[in-house]
């Protein structure tokens, strides 16, 4: 009986004294669901279960909740392209936008860092230059990709958009079938594009490519 009266008083002591807590940096309590509250550590946690609006210091990228996770993935995500060809484009347009194939997952990535296009891949050769992106908002990312074009370039959307083709769907599909039978290529029936195109598919599904489950397949 003395053992058991002395444990029970050892709980008690422990549960009371601060020495036994553990150490939680200070944080600012979470008022009422949907307030925008600044907070940290173990509250940051319960004010994301509890579905309040948390407001993450500038450069710290929040980790999307369940909830956000989901409607995500209810979304359907259409394939398109963006590019220009021997076909449509000027030679100074082309040589512009050209991007070494060692930098086509930095680029993607580039590419879908705004948060418009989910999925990105670059097919760059000497006489193509298209982008294989996937989305949700096609008004969107068709904007954020043209920005992309744009900046990289340094030439106005204006003359972009007199060089360029759009296409998405099975459109978009059927082209990629196209290109890589050769049967776009300025000499038709080329084999050389078809192992371009599959490097093009390599690489975005590389640990640091923007591939995903439109993509990647």
């Amino acid at each position: 009986m003395k053992f058991i009266e002395a444990l029970i008083a050892f709980v008690s002591i422990a549960g009371s004294s601060t020495a036994f807590q553990s150490p939680v940096a200070p944080s600012k309590a979470v008022s009422s669901r949907g307030r925008n509250t600044v907070v940290s550590g173990s509250a940051l946690l319960a004010a994301t279960l509890d579905g309040t609006v948390v407001n993450v210091p500038t450069g710290v990228k929040r980790k999307k909740t369940k909830q956000e996770r989901l409607e995500l993935a209810s979304k359907g995500l259409q394939v398109h392209v963006i590019g220009l060809s021997i076909h449509h484009a000027q030679v100074e347009v082309r040589e512009k936008l050209a991007i070494p194939e060692a930098e086509w997952n930095t680029q993607s990535n580039l590419i879908c860092s705004t948060g418009q296009v989910e999925e990105a891949a670059i097919l760059s050769t000497c006489n193509r230059f298209e982008i294989y992106f996937a989305a949700s908002n096609a008004h969107e990312a068709n904007a954020r990709v043209m920005e992309y074009l744009a900046e990289r370039s340094g030439l106005p959307v204006s003359v972009l958009r007199r060089n360029i083709f759009m296409l998405e769907g099975d459109d978009a599909v059927w082209h990629l079938m196209r290109v890589s039978g050769g049967l776009d290529s300025l000499v038709v029936g080329e084999g050389q594009i078809l192992s371009q195109v599959r490097q093009c598919h390599l690489h975005s599904i590389e640990d640091d490519g923007c591939g995903g489950k439109v993509l990647s397949r």
